[in-house]
């Protein structure tokens, strides 16, 4: 069933748990990621990226997670991530997203403030839920490329005001994390999210988290993130499976037989990932 964003991180923020919040761009990626929240009897939040906009088209998206979503008993919101503009964000509001991201991170604090604001406006008088970032991760992934000199660590007291001032439901912040691929083993600092949390009060996010060791996730969680993003590892998982499939049979021309098995393997690694952040049973 469909919901807001805002009413399953609250649930999530109230009693201590994550949850994972799964980019797609086709019917079988979307298809692993329900079926695995349904059998896990847990939230989540499906993805779509700008990229995965530009790639399917808002009308088929919609339509495929509206379809999917009444068909399962779990809570399921519909997420915008990285909305680079005002005008995507409406876009998503209008065709039946349940909650959107408006990435004004590379803006002034001012800046960000003001078209998390004018979005805020537009989506609560729509009933749906906003999320923001503020600070910025290093790394690529799909239409999202920041150099690592650029990217800045969220500061507590600039979260405070942003919050106070755009009104946004839940908060995306920096304390470490990258998107893609990791060059190295990340190093995410604790104190910080620990202290915006403090100061908050409300649910946080973490972006970039394909790649992070198990005990970070869980530290993380346990300090106050309850929503994590996955998407690096989903492609991995699915594009591994087709690449093994293929090498092994290059006879095989019916699609089904060798997408079938990757969206296995991405359900497999949307299951690992629901009982790693908690929110397996909280449905």
């Amino acid at each position: 069933m469909l919901v807001t964003g805002k009413e399953i991180l609250d649930h999530a923020h109230k009693n201590g748990y994550a949850v994972g919040a799964f980019n797609f761009v086709n019917m079988e990626m979307l298809q692993a990621i329900l079926s695995a929240a349904e059998e896990e009897k847990a939230p989540v939040f499906v993805q779509t990226s700008e990229g995965a906009l530009s790639y399917a088209g808002v009308g088929m998206l919609s339509a495929m997670v509206h379809q999917l979503a009444s068909e399962v008993s779990v809570p399921v919101a519909l997420h915008l991530d990285h909305g680079g503009s005002f005008e995507t964000a409406v876009k998503c509001i209008r065709n039946g997203w349940s909650s959107v991201m408006i990435d004004g991170s590379h803006h002034p604090l001012e800046g960000n403030i003001e078209v998390s604001r004018r979005v805020v406006d537009v989506a609560h008088a729509s009933g749906v839920s906003v999320e923001a970032e503020l600070g910025r991760l290093g790394g690529i992934e799909d239409n999202i490329c920041v150099d690592e000199k650029d990217a800045m660590y969220t500061n507590p007291a600039e979260a405070k005001q942003f919050v106070t001032e755009s009104g946004v439901d839940y908060l995306a912040i920096a304390i470490g994390t990258a998107h893609g691929k990791y060059k190295g083993v990340p190093k995410l600092d604790f104190d910080r999210l620990s202290t915006i949390k403090q100061d908050l009060n409300m649910p946080l996010v973490l972006h970039g988290a394909s790649g992070v060791d198990e005990e970070s996730i869980k530290k993380a969680v346990s300090l106050g993130i309850n929503k994590i993003n996955i998407d690096t590892e989903l492609r991995c998982a699915y594009t591994d499976r087709l690449r093994a499939y293929l090498a092994e049979d290059t006879e095989v021309y019916d699609l089904r037989k060798y997408i079938g098995p990757s969206r296995e393997d991405v359900k497999a690694k949307v299951i690992e990932k629901i009982r790693l952040f908690g929110s397996n049973g909280k449905a």
